[in-house]
């Protein structure tokens, strides 16, 4: 397969793959889990099962982002794939995941009447502030689609040297972190499952801030030293940010 063929598959994969998991995996906050495979498995191993399947992800969206990775990587793939790569196996791992996630039969809260109804109002807040930090990042970023379309066009693939600071992040630093925790926790019935799925996530993103954190101070230095001195990490306590 040529690289520009290469190009093209990683192109439409990413594209497809990227949006389409993103979609499913809120219906599923939403709704909760499909239980389209039931394995009938006794609490206790269902719970462990889905542990795994949180790890699974886990491992694959923060190995794949860190620098020893990408280095390797290189050696491999253009990189102007990578971020489109990323974009593919993190759709598959995250399909899998929906898929194979076993329900639990144990409710442990459910909220009714108006506050279930507040609840609902705020997972679809999250759903337009998640809106409004992708339009930030640029609609093709969070995809890979960019550097592809560069590369095609018979352009390299640069990476910005500097912070570009709008929209969310002009109030916190870590705003796709935010709604997702809020889309997390905003959920009316708390089964044991969901229980245990919010732990493993919300603890992932905590760690996953550290990591990301210590990866931008190293490619931007001084001028995300400052930016971290000046905005908020998850909660805007100090207001917008020029």
């Amino acid at each position: 397969m040529t690289t520009k063929m290469t190009a093209y598959v990683f192109l439409c994969l990413s594209a497809l793959l990227g949006p389409v998991s993103l979609a499913i995996f809120m219906l599923f906050l939403f709704f909760g889990p499909p239980n389209l495979i039931d394995l009938g498995l006794s609490e206790p191993t269902a719970l462990c099962l889905n542990s795994c399947l949180c790890l699974a992800f886990f491992i694959q969206h923060s190995g794949m982002t860190r620098r020893p990775f990408r280095r390797w990587l290189e050696k491999y793939m253009n990189k102007a794939f990578h971020n489109a790569f990323y974009s593919i196996i993190s759709g598959i791992i995250l399909l899998i995941l929906i898929v194979f996630w076993q329900q639990s039969s144990q409710t442990l809260a459910a909220a009714t009447g108006n506050f279930r109804w507040f609840l609902r109002a705020v997972f679809f807040m999250a759903c337009a502030g998640m809106n409004w930090s992708l339009v930030a990042q640029g609609l093709n970023e969070p995809f890979g689609i960019s550097p592809i379309l560069q590369y095609l066009r018979g352009k390299d693939f640069q990476q910005s040297e500097h912070l570009i600071i709008r929209g969310p992040y002009r109030w916190v630093r870590h705003p796709l972190y935010l709604f997702n925790i809020m889309f997390i926790w905003f959920y009316p019935d708390l089964t044991a499952d969901r229980l245990l799925f919010n732990i493993l996530f919300t603890s992932w993103m905590l760690i996953g801030i550290l990591l990301e954190e210590r990866d931008l101070v190293a490619d931007f230095g001084e001028e995300y030293l400052d930016y971290k001195r000046k905005v908020p990490i998850l909660i805007p306590y100090r207001g917008k940010r020029g």
